[in-house]
């Protein structure tokens, strides 16, 4: 086979054609207590549009869940989860997935190596002793990750879900990673906090919810894996659960489809694909060490 030769269909289970995952990063007020931690502010605002997640997002969408008969996975940093115990427990109750977010939604480029290790460990800590159970997948906050991070998750046999180098589940650097996607996670299309930062208004569901039917489209078409994303204190709003009731109703109507969590996902590549698509992430070096640079 040569380099532009056609793609070889990923093996779904069952014979379906491709895949679906239905994720949440619960991301709740963990990245405003990051963003603030060396100046905490005393303005409510933000903290309370946040807020908003938990206590109506997170009952919303998983009641939208429970009326497709849709089982998610939920990715919580283990700060949400300390500040609302009755969260991890409810969602295992309920059959869904808990995995790793973090601990403070701590961001990749402002921790040590020894920091991200020392706040993962405890993570798995709190999750286990909030649930009697050792969560198998992690997904970094922001989508973002290091070799350390990597071979963190490979010491801990944890799958990752942050990564996005092909369209259907991998390795990288010997872990297990089900591929996210910008083009189908909620914040780019949605978020909005006021006070200056934003980059503009929020969109209207009815234009993301034609990219994301067309997503589900091409997905279809390509054998892929459409893995959406959404936020509790974003897509927990009415209009947005309303968008997202009419979407999974495609999903749930098309039994060409492999509806699955992402350890699902994980286990079954690990199970019939394994040595498929084993890929080896490193940072290439800077172009000053290039010879074409240096003899410039």
């Amino acid at each position: 086979m040569t380099a532009l030769s056609p793609v070889p269909a990923y093996p779904w289970p069952q014979g379906k054609a491709s895949a679906f995952c239905f994720s949440v990063d619960v991301d709740a007020h963990a990245p405003w207590l990051w963003a603030n931690r060396a100046d905490m502010p005393r303005l409510l605002g933000h903290h309370e549009q946040r807020s908003f997640g938990p206590r109506i997002g997170m009952p919303r969408i998983a009641a939208l869940l429970a009326a497709h008969g849709i089982k998610g996975s939920f990715f919580v940093p283990a700060i949400v989860a300390e500040t609302h115990p009755w969260m991890l427990p409810a969602l295992v109750d309920a059959g869904h997935e808990v995995g790793l977010h973090g601990y403070f939604h701590e961001l990749v480029a402002q921790v040590s190596d020894d920091q991200f290790t020392h706040f993962l460990e405890g993570a798995i800590g709190l999750f286990q002793a909030q649930t009697g159970q050792t969560p198998r997948g992690f997904r970094s906050p922001a989508w973002e990750m290091t070799p350390h991070m990597l071979a963190e998750c490979r010491r801990l046999d944890l799958y990752d879900s942050s990564l996005m180098g092909l369209e259907t589940p991998h390795s990288v650097n010997g872990v297990t990673q089900i591929p996210v996607s910008w083009s189908t996670d909620d914040a780019i299309f949605f978020k909005f906090l006021g006070g200056g930062g934003d980059m503009g208004p929020p969109l209207g569901t009815d234009a993301v919810y034609r990219a994301w039917t067309e997503e589900l489209q091409a997905s279809r078409r390509y054998g892929t894996l459409m893995m959406l994303t959404v936020h509790d204190w974003i897509s927990g709003k009415a209009v947005r659960a309303q968008m997202l009731d009419k979407l999974l109703g495609h999903v749930t109507a098309s039994p060409d489809i492999w509806i699955a969590t992402a350890g699902e996902l994980a286990a079954h590549h690990r199970a019939h694909a394994p040595e498929r698509d084993a890929l080896t992430a490193s940072l290439p070096e800077s172009p000053l060490e290039h010879p074409a640079w240096k003899d410039a």
